[in-house]
């Protein structure tokens, strides 16, 4: 837990015992899951430390998240980062997107075994999902992970976002390169550019590009499109 801690004073970030308890908990239900199911290549505790837990949190160096309130986390996987920040950060509401049932069963025992409240995982695609009056337009923020393009994926968060909320996409080191190419699919989804950070996580060399979008008037009625479409033919 040393790495996490000594990590988190870089973002000014600091865990209760508590905390720390529900992390190296959410770890050791990731790993037993792990063995029967596909959830994360990475599964030593020093690497999860750094790769899923200091990545996840690493948003927290660009901005408030005090100031934030409700949260979708698209294309969430094994929980990162919506789960690690509604453990670091348990006033914000959180809605953890996955198009795997069997992921969404295995975070739903998470949050029931670290007993979170105000944090629900929900099966479904960002396409069909981001039509839905319940969540279009719902939330301050969205962050995704996912692996897609940046084109692709903004198709998939910004119909979430709430006008004047914020969609962060965590890239790799590739991510300035992508966001040129998604200029123009980001602007016709509403969206504007607030700012690209890059900045190695923590105890490693990894490097991690926040771009975060900010959204400047409803999204147009026809994205996201039909499943499937922002993967196979991405905006342009």
């Amino acid at each position: 837990m040393k790495t996490l801690i000594e990590g988190l004073k870089q973002f000014q970030i600091t865990l209760t015992e508590s905390q720390q308890r529900q992390l190296r908990q959410y770890y050791d239900l990731l790993v037993k899951a792990n063995q029967v199911m596909n959830l994360t290549a990475i599964t030593e505790w020093e690497e999860v430390l750094v790769k899923h837990y200091l990545d996840s949190l690493s948003i927290a160096a660009v901005m408030d998240l005090n100031q934030v309130k409700s949260v979708i986390d698209v294309g969430t996987g094994a929980g990162f980062p919506g789960m690690v920040l509604k453990i670091a950060f348990p006033h914000l509401q959180i809605t953890l997107l996955d198009s795997l049932n069997k992921r969404v069963r295995f975070l739903n025992d998470v949050i029931q075994a670290l007993q979170l409240e105000g944090i629900t995982a929900i099966h479904g695609r960002a396409e069909e999902t981001g039509r839905m009056p319940e969540h279009r337009e719902q939330y301050d923020l969205c962050v995704s992970r996912a692996v897609a393009n940046l084109s692709t994926l903004a198709e998939y968060c910004m119909p979430f976002v709430k006008v004047d909320g914020i969609f962060c996409a965590y890239k790799g080191s590739g991510g300035m390169e992508e966001l040129k190419g998604a200029e123009r699919a980001i602007s016709m989804l509403s969206g504007a550019l607030v700012s690209a950070d890059q900045l190695l996580l923590p105890n490693s060399d990894i490097t991690r590009v926040l771009i975060r979008i900010q959204k400047e008037k409803p999204v147009s009625g026809k994205y996201p499109r039909r499943a499937g479409l922002p993967a196979k033919e991405p905006l342009v």
